[in-house]
């Protein structure tokens, strides 16, 4: 399983699934965190523009469906919603109108969140009291032995996400490969990385070495970036955290520490809490998962398309079902995606 959307686009995108003996099969993990940040959070979202607030995000968050509605939708019915690419450029919105609250949707995984703590940092440096966040910050180590521990999920190996490893590093995955004997291999994202990914896991699982190997060492130290992990470990406290489609994982959120409470949306804004149901029909969950391929869900390029989203994985450009109605031609990858005998 390669555990990052990037790596699921260009897998589809360079026809890398259709060169592979039929021996290496490969599912698509829950790698987009666009993808996986829960309707409860994405409701908030759409409750805090609709109430006034100037609401930022990055493009893709804006039509993923909430429950009731997308942040594009609350747009076109009035609500102040901003596409950003940086949270320091809702920062400068935050100080250009003192008079109005501003919140920054962070949304993503240990890539983006030292960013976003960076904000908050400069927030609280300049009085800037009117920027908040809401922090839908979400962890990949968890995420990995959830999927361990589902059966429905069976994963002989992982193709760690090169990015998040050049935050985070890859100490933290040792354990995780120790603990569950399998192997792990930090992968990059053009199609001589993955290439170069696959070729070292399969030679671990031929090995039966449980290992973690770096397939990115260009860019990846086994120690990451310390500046960064030191600033997240300042900033953001791990929580419980909701995935869409996977329920609760324990330790597996970011949000800001008691200290930075002021600049955290979810304590300065009473927020609905209440239940949020995802739409019926929509199999986004096991195609999180892995258990399915997007061709198999039968909503797929029939009432969900790029133009007509019924979930998540269909909206991000990092996400499965996009990657497949772009780029798949229906010989791509013909294996089964849900267990079988053959694939045990």
């Amino acid at each position: 399983m390669e555990v990052c959307g990037g790596q699921t686009h260009n897998l589809v995108k360079y026809g890398i699934l259709s060169l592979l003996p039929k021996a290496i099969h490969l599912i698509h993990g829950p790698g987009c965190p666009v993808c996986v940040t829960s309707l409860q959070r994405i409701d908030q979202a759409v409750e805090l523009a609709e109430r006034g607030v100037i609401l930022c995000s990055y493009g893709d968050m804006l039509r993923v469906p909430g429950s009731r509605k997308s942040l594009l939708e609350a747009k076109a019915g009035g609500a102040d919603v901003r596409m950003f690419y940086s949270p320091l450029e809702a920062l400068r919105i935050a100080r250009e109108n003192p008079r109005r609250e501003v919140v920054f949707f962070a949304v993503g995984f240990e890539t983006t969140a030292p960013a976003n703590g960076l904000a908050v940092a400069h927030a609280a440096r300049e009085g800037v009291t009117n920027f908040s966040l809401l922090s839908a910050h979400v962890r990949v180590p968890p995420a990995m032995e959830a999927l361990l521990a589902d059966p429905e999920c069976r994963i002989d190996g992982f193709l760690a996400a090169g990015h998040v490893c050049t935050v985070m590093g890859y100490e933290e995955y040792e354990p995780l490969a120790a603990r569950h004997g399998l192997p792990i291999v930090v992968t990059g994202f053009e199609p001589l990385d993955l290439l170069q990914g696959i070729l070292q896991l399969v030679g671990l699982l031929e090995e039966g070495r449980a290992a973690v190997e770096n397939a990115y060492g260009r860019v990846v130290r086994r120690e990451g970036n310390p500046q960064a992990r030191a600033l997240l470990a300042k900033i953001f406290a791990k929580v419980d955290r909701e995935w869409r489609g996977m329920g609760t994982i324990p330790g597996s959120g970011l949000d800001l520490r008691p200290e930075w409470r002021e600049f955290d949306a979810s304590r300065k804004f009473v927020l609905d809490s209440g239940e949020s149901r995802e739409g019926s029909g929509c199999q986004a969950g096991r195609i999180l998962k892995g258990v399915l391929k997007p061709p198999q869900c039968p909503l797929f390029g029939k009432e969900c398309t790029p133009s007509t989203p019924q979930g998540a994985p269909m909206v991000s450009s990092e996400g499965a079902c996009a990657a497949y109605f772009h780029f798949w031609a229906g010989a791509v990858d013909d294996a089964p995606a849900e267990p079988t005998a053959a694939h045990p």
